[in-house]
This record gives structure tokens, sequence and C-alpha cells, in this order.
């Protein structure tokens, strides 16, 4: 005698050896013997073999009309070996038999298990239901199928192109869309973003790189809604000062600028005055949601998505020849030694004399111009002297805390396109120009900047209401920088506390800490009742938070797309060799521009060696520079730089990554 059985969803044939109340030994045609229950034996028979009868089976299963089996399936409940009988015949074999239970088996969609060897048909509804599905699944694997094999004959179909970005770094992996790509990529053998290049999908790599961070950070486009710069309603006394700013030609959110009176006197006043966005908009108010939105502005050459719509920014920004609303620290000082003697800070309405563009003057405007060994010819020239002295004394000072002096090893870089000045498209003529960190016109500035955030800092903790700080426990490799709303001191800028309250227009947290800050100057010693944001205040963590995650992004943006115009300078100009310094395995800085990349053969080069290497190959795609060593040029060893904050700079960016993944593929079928 011989059973045919259900092992866990499989079914098996064999010879009966024995048998007891509840469980047979049953022998397999490999020679297996295995002990299977009573209750799992679905069929006996004594002929044909075994191996036949499956055989057979599954040729009779083939040919089952499921539809007409469900017509002749009873309402309740019923054995697969009765519905046999219906629809064959009443003699209907083994065979036969087992055949309906294998095609009742694999169309759960037409008659649901209801124990062993046992169904029930499904509903009417039901049926049509999961018919339509079905058909939309083998649609769909059709579709994939010849998605797919367009990609791999070197054409991208239209859906595809239209869903790039998603399928590449925010798939959904049950779109056909993205099925198409693994199954196109598994087929040819080739990474998905090869495939889509070939196949046309990516034209330009700048439109990609731009698209990708767009679709990133902002999906819904980076357009403004109609907005209107909110009124600021205070009536604000006037200043008796002429203010100056300092910023590059092509800076418009001018946030911050400088006086100096009393100079000859023995005390001079330095005023340090800020944008005050924060007198007009109030959180939560039309303009203050889009700002908390975007968090900070987006730079990059050519370009920038502010944080505020223009006409937002222009009612507010510093504007030469005009009595511009400010928040304004005024620092006493000693004009022999520098003391500070004392502070205050006010709202008010501040003249702003001028707009000086350091990059038109920081050939005029020298270290010997500033400390006397060379004529003076410029506007504010006293001030400006006065503001480097003050300057130099506040770094030294800062210095003394920090441990170490700061040093400005690596250049800063400018990059311009030639071009209309609009959107670049990636195929402008990029010029790069070397600006050596510290020059005159930037010592003044950030040190100004620095003692603003730092006094405004110790005010707020003085006065109980809470900021957004920013500070760094020690300058030992690996410690970062960190915000809270607490003060704490910033190792890395040798301060005791440090805010950042100076760009208002460009910096979320800017805004914030503002809008502290007005408090305290209207109401003193009250400011805590009346400041918008209240000792551990929700709202403070969720913006550090979502700045943190939106200024990372940007600032890497920022880098990559530097990259990107970098590497095309290389590209225009068609250098093929450039000398670097060796940083660690196998990285080099290149001395001449902002770039890191890996050059092979440097690898076993100690830390600042100097070398030249060659350049073999360039991916803007990528951002990929392939480079070798050509020669040595000597042993000298540098010193390791201080970059801001103590954050170190020593790595390219971040190669391409993608969320699509290639293991990801399995042949499109309707079952999938």
């Amino acid at each position: 005698m011989y059973a045919l059985f259900d092992d866990a969803g499989k079914f098996l044939a064999g010879r009966v050896m024995s048998e007891a109340d509840s469980s047979m030994q049953i022998e397999l045609d490999s020679g297996k013997r295995v002990k299977v229950k009573t209750a799992n034996v679905l069929l006996r028979f004594d002929k044909p073999q075994p191996a036949e009868l499956l055989s057979s089976a599954q040729a009779q299963a083939a040919g089952i009309d499921l539809d007409l089996a469900w017509e002749f399936a009873p309402e309740g409940e019923f054995g697969f070996a009765d519905l046999a009988r219906d629809y064959f015949s009443a003699s209907a074999g083994p065979e036969l038999q087992a055949g309906m239970l294998f095609r009742l088996f694999e169309a759960p969609h037409y008659f649901r298990r209801a124990g062993k060897g046992q169904f029930k048909k499904a509903p009417e509804d039901t049926v049509k239901a999961a018919l339509l599905a079905i058909e939309r699944k083998a649609q769909q694997a059709a579709q994939i199928e010849a998605w797919a094999s367009e990609l791999a004959a070197g054409q991208c179909p239209a859906p595809i192109a239209e869903q790039l970005y998603r399928i590449l770094f925010r798939p959904d992996k049950n779109a056909p869309e993205y099925k198409a790509v693994v199954e196109a990529a598994r087929r040819s053998q080739r990474a998905p973003l090869d495939l889509l290049k070939d196949a046309g999908a990516i034209t330009s790599p700048y439109q990609f790189h731009w698209r990708r961070f767009l679709f990133e950070q902002f999906p819904k486009g980076h357009g403004f809604p109609p907005l209107e710069a909110p009124q600021i309603q205070d009536k604000l006394p006037l200043a008796a000062v002429q203010a100056f700013s300092i910023d590059d030609s092509q800076t418009t959110e001018i946030d911050d600028a400088l006086s100096v009176t009393g100079l000859g006197s023995g005390s001079v006043v330095l005023g340090i005055h800020i944008a005050a966005p924060g007198l007009a908009i109030t959180p939560d108010s039309a303009v203050d949601k889009v700002a908390r939105e975007r968090l900070s502005t987006v730079y990059m050459p050519g370009w920038k998505i502010t944080m505020l719509p223009d006409a937002v920014v222009q009612a507010y920004t510093l504007d030469e020849g005009r009595d511009c609303p400010a928040v304004s620290l005024y620092v006493t000082l000693d004009e022999a030694t520098l003391a500070v003697t004392a502070t205050e800070t006010r709202l008010e309405r501040v003249p702003i004399a001028a707009n000086l563009r350091h990059d038109q003057l920081d050939e005029v405007i020298t270290e010997a111009s500033l400390t006397g060994e060379a004529l003076a010819e410029y506007p504010f020239a006293p001030e400006l002297a006065f503001c480097f002295r003050l300057a130099r004394h506040l770094k030294a000072a800062r210095e003394v805390v920090r441990g170490k002096p700061e040093l400005f090893n690596r250049p800063d870089y400018s990059f311009k396109l030639d071009g209309p000045g609009t959107e670049p498209q990636g195929d402008e003529t990029v010029r790069i120009t070397e600006r050596r960190r510290g020059a005159p016109l930037d010592l003044v500035v950030s040190e100004a900047m620095i003692l603003a955030n730092s006094t405004w800092g110790g005010w707020l903790a003085e006065l109980g209401v809470p900021g957004i700080y920013r500070s760094q426990a020690s300058l030992a490799p690996g410690v970062k920088v960190r915000m809270g709303t607490k003060p704490a001191p910033h190792a890395g800028m040798g301060v005791a506390q440090y805010t950042w309250a100076t760009s208002p227009l460009r910096r979320y947290t800017d805004l914030v800490n503002q809008w502290q800050i007005i408090a305290c100057a209207r109401h003193g010693r009250t400011a805590a009742l009346a400041a918008p944001f209240k000792p551990k205040d929700a709202t403070l963590f969720s913006v550090i938070s979502a700045f943190d995650g939106a200024y990372s992004a940007y600032n890497g943006f920022q880098q990559a797309i530097e990259r990107f115009w970098t590497m095309r300078w290389l590209a225009q100009n068609g250098v093929t060799e450039l000398d670097a310094a060796v940083m660690k395995d196998g990285l080099v800085r290149a001395e001449t521009l902002p770039l890191v990349f890996k050059a092979l053969g440097c690898e076993p080069l100690a830390r600042g060696t100097r070398v030249r290497v060659r350049v073999t190959g360039l991916d803007l795609l990528t951002l990929d520079v392939h480079a070798s060593l050509l020669a040595r040029l000597d042993d000298t060893t540098a010193g390791s730089d201080d970059a801001d904050d103590g954050d170190e700079d020593e790595a390219p960016a971040a190669s391409l990554s993608l969320a699509i993944d290639v293991a990801d593929a399995e042949p499109p079928t309707a079952a999938s």
C-alpha cells in the first residue's frame, strides 16, 4: 500500500511499511523512512507507483479549470476527493484525486483551506477581487520586464526618469520603477548609477547633484509663498553713530555692522549692530513658519537659497544710506588698555554709512595700513585701525584661554562663475581665487561677532533667560561642538559661553536668540517672564534638533558642490598635475585648491610630506578624483591645522551613496 501525505505544505508519497493507531512508517523512493502522523495522510492507494502518481497528478492539476471547479464545489466544506469525483467522474482514481488536491492547494483565492484535505470555496466577490489583483500583478510584471529590457538596451523609460531621485535615494521597493532598475542592473551586471547614466536618465552631473539636494531637502520646491515683511511697531530712537558693514560683494543678507565713537578721548565705544527682524517677525507667524522650515540660508558657488524671501530680507538688511532697525551691543573700552569697562544693549535705528566689501578692499586694507606702517586711504580708516587693534587683543586673550594659538595655515577659497547671474547650469566657466584665512578685515568682523555672541550669551544666563548655545568641552581630538539651551564653555573659541545671535537673517537659531535678547533689552530683570521661550521649553530643543540636521545637510551639499566646481576647474584648465600635502591613509590635500582626494602610492608617506600627483581621471557624478603619486617633493611635516569650532576638516566629500540595492533583485513574476 502507498500513501500521499502533507509534509509542512509539501506533498510526498511512499510505501507504507507499518501502521499504528496514530502514525505510519513510510519509505520514500529515496529509501529514506519517515514517521508520519495518520492525520497528515491524505490519500491511500495501491497503484500506480508513488513517483508515477505524483507526476501524473501534477499533469492533471495543470488542466483543471478553476472557474469550473469553483462552480462544481458545494457551499460548505468538502474534501478534495469528493470534488474530483464531481469534476471528473464518479470513478476518479488516485491520480485525478491527487491532481485536484494539488490544484486546490495552489489556488487559495478560489478555495480556502479548512483542514487536512478539506476546503471551502471563497465568496464570489473575493474571487473576483483576487483575480483582478492577479491580473494587475501580471501586468505590472510585464511592465517591469519591458522597462528592464529598455534600460539594459541603453534607453530610459520616461516613468523611471521622472522617479530618478526617489529610486536612487528614497525608494519604494515595491514600486515597479524601482524593481525595473534593480532587475536591469542584475541582468546587465552593472551598477544602477552607471546603468541609468548610460541610459540617458542623467544628462548633467551638476543638475544631478542640485536636483538630488532639492529632492532631499526641499521636496515641495524652494520657492516662497506670497509673504509680506511685517512692519516694526516700536518707535526706535536714532543712534548717534555712523556704522559700516564688511561683507563680500555677493552678500545681500547684511546682518551686522560696526561703529566706533570716542577715539582719542581715552574711552572708546565699539558698537556691534545686528539687523533686527526679531522686532517685527513673531514666533508662529507666517514668516516665522517659513524660516523655521528652512532653518538656514543654503550657500553654493553662484547661487543661494535664502532662509527668508528677498522682500523680507530687504526690509531688515543693513543697507547703506538707511537708518536700519538693529539690536546693538555697545562695548565701552579703555582706549589704552582695551579693557572692557561697560556693556549695554539697545533697540534702535542705526545709520548705515557704508557697506564695505572685503573682496574689493582686501588688497587696500592691509595689516600695514591698519597699524600705521603704510598710508591708509579708505573710508573709516581710524575706526578700522582701532577695530583691528582690538581684534588682535581679543584673539590673544582667547588664545590664552584656549591654551594654544589659533592657526590659519589653510586659505579660504572664493568661487566665481562667469555667467548671467541666474541659477547655474553646470557648464559655466569657474574661477577660484585664494584668500588667506585671518585676513585683517576677516579678523575684525569675526572677533566683533565672537565678542557679541559671548557677551549676549552671558547676559541671557545672568537674567535667567534660556537661549541656544554652542559649546565644546575641550580641544581634544574627537570632542565635537554641541548645541544646547544652557551656557557652557566653548574650548575652540576660548570663551565662557557662546551663542549664535549675529546672523538672524541667515540662521534660524540666531533669530530665536534675538527674540530672547530683545526681551532682555525690553524687560531687564523680569525678562524671563516675558521672553518667548521659557526654561526647559520643548520648542527650543526641537529647534536645536532640526537645525543640527538641516545645517549639516546644507554644509554637506555646499562642500560637495564646491568640490564639483573645483573638479570642473581642473577639467576646464587642463590641469593634470597638482602639488599636495599628505594627510593620512593615502589622502592628500591640494596646496592651491580646496580639494582633498586619494592618491595611489601615498599610503606609506608621513603626514605633511609634500608630493606631486598626477590626476588620471575625474568623475563629476560621484565626485571621485583618481590620482597617483608622481614625485615626492620633500619630507617636511606640517603641524595640524585648527579648524573652525575645533572640528577637523580632513576628508573629501562623501562618495555618492545610493539607497538602491541590487541585492533586492528578484525575477518579476505575477506572484512577486
